[in-house]
């Protein structure tokens, strides 16, 4: 029997970033056969026939703008309603699928009822993310705008916290974002381990690597900001000899006062700060490498997007790829310029690996995409219910103790074998 699912997402599903991510999510589960209902602050992009779409901030034309009343409390509005419809839906779902910020109220219903949960873990734990954002900022000497997603936030935090602690289960799409959790005194249990995608028909090899070449291209696709690390690869990128021949490709916005910081590195003539880009699946199919070396992150859509296009894979632990160092991907630790360094030129040097690296991305390509993504879910959720049925997470573990008595450390977390990379060599 397919899993009957109430999929809540309080923002407007297939606007971009994690509103692409939840979209596909959707469209990965029908495919996969579940049985989905998905309530949504709003709906912009279609979804298939077997989907039922309950917009909970839109009516036809009207829409309640999020930025009239706030973020927060659209997605606080958004969750109420949810929440307000869980006994009605008692006995016709199996398991409730929510994202952050907009879940407490509609998981202390779905538990009421019975009814299993699953929270989405889309980042890293939000106090990880913040502490190390803030320690990296510190050390370069860069200050976050006020209001940015990455700054410190009390309200966000409490609220995100008291999710965690309520779900019956997060869903990590890599082992580094279950690290975070792990260190915090969550149980292993808890964390269900499922994975993002990328749409195969966008992002191909459309052409073969350009053996005669002399010159190294390197991409970077992203905001251009700390958390991603872009200025990890620059200082690797000009200390390597491939900058000499090679071009390093910025296809993304900056922060005002990151570019301002690094000025010096992207005047560098191998350097080209494109800006934001819709021609990225062609961006990555001329490139020979992507990077993405950043310093805390879910599961980055693009290195899955750069292996479907072609692309060999350079990137940190931290950046949620599901790859294996030296066989599929060149992987570094947090931060390891040296490292990342030694990566590029080798690459440079040696295109028989580069080439190797890459044939290997091809081969494992399909086991990446979003019906492979969406599969995954559909396995979590039977997992899920199997382990409520059968008493497992009949008691929702009580962390709140310990993560108030969570020091403000950084920790450090290592990758583990199921899918994340290893640490380089």
């Amino acid at each position: 029997m397919p899993v009957r699912a109430l999929y809540s997402f309080p923002n407007k599903l297939g606007a971009q970033r994690i509103c692409y991510t939840a979209w596909q999510q959707v469209k990965g589960l029908a495919a996969a056969g579940a049985q989905v209902l998905v309530y949504t602050g709003g709906l912009l992009r279609p979804v298939p026939e077997s989907v039922e779409v309950r917009t909970t901030l839109a009516r036809g034309k009207l829409r309640i703008p999020y930025k009239l009343i706030g973020n927060q409390r659209a997605m606080a509005l958004h969750d109420a309603i949810v929440a307000s419809q869980i006994e009605r839906l008692s006995g016709k779902i199996d398991i409730v699928h929510v994202w952050p910020q907009g879940a407490l109220r509609t998981i202390e219903a779905a538990k009421r009822f019975g009814i299993p949960t699953v929270l989405e873990r889309c980042n890293t734990h939000t106090r990880y993310a913040y502490e190390v954002v803030r320690d990296e900022c510190h050390r370069l000497g860069v200050a976050l705008p006020p209001g940015h997603e990455s700054a410190f936030n009390k309200d966000v935090l409490r609220r995100e916290e008291e999710e965690f602690r309520t779900a019956d289960r997060l869903l990590c799409p890599s082992d580094f974002v279950a690290r975070t959790f792990l260190d915090r005194g969550f149980e292993l249990r808890r964390l269900a381990r499922h994975m993002y995608g990328f749409d195969e028909t966008v992002y191909h090899a459309g052409n073969e690597l350009r053996a005669a070449k002399a010159g190294l291209t390197m991409l970077f696709v992203g905001v251009c900001a700390v958390r991603k690390g872009v200025h990890f690869a620059l200082e690797a990128w000009l200390r390597s000899p491939a900058s000499k021949e090679g071009t390093f490709l910025i296809a993304g916005e900056f922060l005002p006062a990151y570019r301002e910081k690094l000025a010096g590195m992207l005047a560098h003539p191998s350097v080209q700060v494109l800006g934001h880009r819709n021609d990225v699946p062609e961006l990555m199919r001329k490139s020979d490498i992507l990077i993405q070396p950043s310093i805390e992150e879910g599961s980055a859509l693009v290195t899955a997007e750069a292996r479907g296009s072609g692309c060999a894979l350079l990137c940190s632990e931290a950046a949620g790829a599901v790859c294996t160092h030296m066989r599929d991907a060149l992987v570094h630790e947090v931060g390891d310029v040296a490292a990342l360094e030694r990566h590029i030129t080798m690459v440079h040097e040696d295109r028989a690996l580069l080439e190797q690296l890459r044939a290997a991305s091809l081969a494992l390509a399909p086991e990446l995409t979003w019906n492979a993504a969406g599969a995954r879910l559909h396995e979590v959720y039977r997992e899920t219910i199997a382990m409520y049925r059968g008493g497992a997470l009949a008691t929702a573990v009580d962390l709140a103790a310990a993560t108030a008595a969570a020091d403000t450390t950084r920790p450090a977390p290592a990758a583990t074998a199921s899918a994340s990379a290893t640490s380089s060599a």
